[in-house]
């Protein structure tokens, strides 16, 4: 990916090296972390916390909810390597392309894009959506309208998912952007309003249908993107794929229980996911990425 010479953002909150304390795990039913009116995006990372519940033999629905909370040290504060500080510079030019990108298709639809903030964070972090512990790995807080990363997590997806490269790295937060869009649209409240009133497998359903949804606008960034400012290189788009396909639902629930069950789906399977990016890749607006019109994901 062509991004050394990409402006750097102004939306980027440096909190690494900072004690957050213990962090909360919170307990009970349901499917969304709830703090006041709003609730922390999906994400990727809400993929990752729950491959590590069904490892540890943990259930997820006690990592997502409400309730009382389990006391977990965030470790002691340390300051940045020379690497993760190239790399949280690799975040902001991302990060500012993605605000390039959303103004200007924003702008087409008569519409003013809000940019979102990037909080980069170490071990725990705070935010509208309450506190988050790495394990989370990247997430969206609509409550704050901050997408927050820690950056060991791009560690996680070479050695854990075999999912190395720079734009793979930056599929991650151009889906996190994907639920920031989402919001500003109504998308995700609808969603969320619409999860209230059905069973838990409908529910589930409708996560899947919000989550592939930030996969096409993650595609439809890198394809914006990519023909005003010539990012992507050779390699790249298979890079993303890859990324996409190996947090599919399908593929960590086989490696992490060595079993399958559609209907506990909250993310889709790594081939809608690979699908649904290529799809926001070859679409030109974001009514390219209506995965809530079509029966078939």
């Amino acid at each position: 990916m062509r991004w050394k010479g990409g402006r750097r953002s102004s939306h980027v909150e440096d909190r690494r090296g900072t004690s957050n304390g213990g962090f909360g795990f919170p307990t009970g039913r349901g499917r969304r972390v709830r703090v006041g009116r709003k609730s922390a995006g999906g994400g990727i990372g809400f993929v990752v916390l729950v491959v590590a519940a069904l490892y540890f033999g943990i259930d997820p629905s006690i990592l997502l909810q409400g309730g009382p909370s389990v006391s977990v040290d965030s470790g002691p504060a340390r300051q940045p390597t020379e690497q993760e500080n190239q790399l949280a510079d690799f975040v902001s030019v991302v990060l500012a392309d993605t605000e390039d990108s959303w103004n200007e298709i924003f702008a087409q639809q008569g519409k003013d894009y809000i940019e979102p903030s990037l909080v980069l964070f170490s071990g725990a972090v705070r935010s509208a959506c309450g506190l988050a512990q790495s394990a989370m790995g990247p997430f969206y807080c609509p409550g704050d309208n901050k997408v927050y990363i820690d950056l060991s997590f791009y560690d996680d997806m070479r050695r854990k998912f075999g999912a190395p490269g720079d734009f793979a790295q930056a599929y991650v937060i151009a889906h996190e952007v994907g639920h920031h869009v989402q919001n500003l649209l109504g998308i995700s409240d609808e969603v969320h309003n619409a999860q209230q009133r059905v069973s838990k497998v409908e529910g589930n359903e409708l996560s899947v249908r919000l989550e592939l949804q930030a996969d096409c606008l993650a595609g439809l960034w890198a394809v914006h993107a990519d023909r005003a400012r010539d990012i992507i290189e050779q390699g790249d788009v298979d890079e993303a794929l890859n990324a996409a396909a190996a947090i599919g639902d399908d593929r960590l629930q086989k490696q992490t229980t060595g079993r399958v069950s559609p209907d506990s789906f909250t993310h889709g399977t790594s081939e809608q996911r690979a699908r649904w990016f290529k799809t926001g890749m070859q679409g030109k607006s974001i009514n390219d990425c209506n995965t809530f019109s079509v029966s078939r994901l």
